[in-house]
């Protein structure tokens, strides 16, 4: 198969800002396989958790040494191709570019969506929540109008973790409850509490009706969930914490639930794994992303229906999405019925 590595550059609407800092502009890798006629996309977007970092640079000069290695494969072999991959110590947003890839490629071989090949119910996919960045209460106010005017939501995600401290957060938080009573609301942390500041959130949250936490506590610090979980009644949900399957049984007496990224598991492959060892584990599962367009999250779309939450909005946020995919229909986004990923190239953004 041949592979072809193009850049582009995508805009948010609003700047986002979590524990960590703020991001209004990524650019992104996209990958297209081409085999019998037949084309296939992926995306690999930058992210950083803690000291680990796939910056776009390293991406695409990762799969520039990668494409000489891949002519000789068909996209129908994935084993393979993974094998070799993880041989060569790619990073994972590189192989879930490929993956996505590869995937594309077949449902389009064979006339189908892949959310059909994988016999997933449409039907049954859940609201996917959006996003309220660390702001001022005002702030944070404006931007929940703001989504309320864009599109029919049923669910904010809200990240704390603000580095001028808990009291901050409440604030935040009380306001855009006060803008949107009515919402269901959960909070992400991204790392940003210590574990007395944890305990004490989980149990004020608790209070107002947040159905859970996602990743409190910063990654390397998984031994302090075992106190969290006995001290919170919220539910504890992990992000920067779980990459891959291998992480889940170590996590799983510690936590409630765990957030699958596609840059993160190395794409549908792995995310696949993750759900079912997930599930052998009694947890549930969200899928979310990065700054990823409507090429990567239309391909996370696809296993939506195996999701107990979603939250795959960075596409609504962007002004410049080169792409049209998943389509938004009463708060869910929902793959289409076009074949393999469904995703159709619009504006090239530079």
């Amino acid at each position: 198969m041949q592979v072809e590595v193009n850049v582009f550059t995508v805009n948010k609407r609003f700047p986002l800002t979590i524990s960590r800092g703020t991001t209004a502009q990524t650019t992104n890798v996209w990958v297209k396989i081409t085999q019998d006629g037949i084309e296939g996309w992926g995306e690999a977007s930058p992210f950083g958790v803690g000291n680990h970092a796939q910056k776009t640079e390293q991406i695409k000069g990762a799969l520039e040494q990668i494409v000489p290695l891949l002519a000789s494969f068909s996209p129908l072999q994935r084993q393979q191709v993974e094998q070799l991959l993880t041989q060569q110590q790619v990073p994972s947003s590189v192989h879930a570019a490929l993956d996505m890839a590869m995937y594309d490629w077949l449902g389009k071989r064979v006339g189908l969506p892949l959310w059909q090949i994988w016999g997933c119910d449409r039907n049954i996919i859940v609201p996917t929540s959006v996003t309220i960045g660390i702001n001022s209460p005002a702030g944070a106010k404006a931007r929940a109008r703001d989504w309320l005017k864009f599109m029919d939501v049923r669910l904010f995600k809200v990240k704390l973790g603000s580095p001028d401290g808990i009291d901050a957060d409440r604030q935040m938080l009380l306001a855009v409850q006060q803008e949107a009573p009515n919402l269901e609301f959960f909070v992400d942390v991204n790392g940003g509490w210590s574990l007395t500041d944890a305990i004490e959130m989980c149990n004020w949250l608790a209070d107002l009706g947040v159905k859970y936490v996602e990743q409190p506590l910063a990654r390397g610090q998984e031994r302090s969930l075992a106190e969290l979980k006995q001290n919170s009644p919220l539910p504890i949900f992990v992000d920067e914490s779980c990459f891959t399957s291998f992480d889940i049984p170590h996590l799983a007496n510690y936590v409630d639930g765990i957030n699958i990224k596609l840059m993160k598991s190395g794409g549908l492959t792995e995310a696949m794994r993750m759900v079912h060892t997930a599930r052998a584990y009694n947890l549930q599962v969200m899928f979310g992303c990065y700054s990823d367009s409507s090429l990567a999250n239309t391909a996370a779309a696809q296993l939506a229906p195996l999701a107990d939450y979603l939250d795959l909005d960075s596409h609504l946020n962007l002004i410049d999405d080169p792409f049209t995919g998943a389509l938004v229909v009463e708060g869910r986004v929902l793959p289409n019925d076009l074949p393999g990923l469904g995703v159709q190239y619009s504006a090239f953004a530079t």
